[in-house]
């Protein structure tokens, strides 16, 4: 059987559903000696500011059971500096793979400054602008816990690019689609579920939490079944595509996300236990398709048998 593993996402045409998490693989050199670049389906960048961000003090990342807490606070050396070092190493090193930039900012100004600048780049196939950071004090998830602020930067930020627009949004809510339809509302072509729910961890010892800024985003394991309620609740909603994440470490997991209705997926924390899990993600789709002759990977999507 010749197994089609390609997706669409929007206007986005990916060789497999699979791309990596922001925040969790840089922008793909430090694992360049451990995957292959071009066979993911896509790079989503760690976030990218209009100027440098310093990020949170230390400590910033704690273990907890079945995952981690993070603390770092978007740090980044800002777009001209990614545009300089991470771009061209990636226009160099990985040309044929689809590079979708992770943007952030303190207000709908700044994410639309960033995208200004990024325009005038040919290598950039995609942004996805995160509303949905629990770790910085301006801006972030601040935009995501509202229909109004997420909107708003969304618009923003579709003013100014006809590339694909990706919000990123924040299990942190009441309830999550009302927000997604209204950045669906405002010119989003997909949306990205979800990033991290806010949590602690204390160190009973010294009667001390374990992150210098108190609380921080719970990722991994744990939230996986949060973040499949989630994208099954949004793809239903929504007519827009919906990239899925939440503690995926196998191509089971990847597996479970697209048949709640999640178009494609991304890898995350599994990354930073083993630095080739988003290869043993897409091989792990594949041989589920194979076992279950399913011809074509997009026929997963919202293949949910619910009665």
């Amino acid at each position: 059987m010749n197994l089609d593993m390609s997706v669409r996402f929007g206007s986005l045409e990916l060789k497999n559903p699979v791309v990596t998490a922001s925040g969790t693989f840089a922008s793909g050199r430090e694992f360049a000696d451990f995957v292959d670049l071009q066979r993911l389906g896509a790079i989503v960048t760690k976030g990218v500011s209009l100027e440098p961000w310093a990020g949170n003090a230390s400590p910033r990342i704690a273990e907890t059971a079945s995952g981690m807490l993070n603390s770092i606070g978007l740090q980044n050396p800002g777009v001209e500096a990614f545009i300089a070092k991470d771009l061209a190493w990636l226009s160099e090193h990985a040309p044929r793979l689809p590079v979708i930039v992770n943007v952030s900012g303190h207000s709908a100004n700044e994410y639309a400054s960033v995208i200004e600048r990024l325009e005038r780049e040919s290598s950039v196939a995609a942004y996805e602008v995160n509303i949905s950071c629990p770790n910085v004090d301006a801006g972030g998830m601040v935009f995501g816990t509202s229909c109004l602020g997420a909107a708003e930067v969304t618009a923003a930020c579709r003013k100014l690019t006809t590339r694909p627009l990706i919000v990123k949004l924040t299990p942190n809510v009441t309830d999550i689609v009302e927000i997604a339809r209204s950045v669906e509302a405002a010119g989003a072509d997909g949306v990205s579920l979800i990033n991290t729910l806010l949590g602690m961890s204390i160190d009973a010892a010294t009667r001390r939490p374990r992150l210098a800024r108190v609380v921080g985003g719970l990722s991994g394991p744990a939230i996986k079944p949060v973040a499949l309620r989630m994208v099954w609740q949004v793809s239903s909603a929504l007519e827009i595509p919906v990239l899925g994440m939440g503690g995926i470490m196998t191509g089971e997991d990847a597996v479970e996300f697209l048949l709640a209705g999640a178009t494609a997926v991304a890898v995350g924390t599994a990354s930073f236990v083993d630095p080739t899990a988003t290869m043993r993600v897409i091989d792990g789709i594949a041989e589920y398709c194979h076992a279950n002759n399913i011809e074509r990977v997009s026929d997963l999507s919202g293949a949910l048998i619910e009665s």
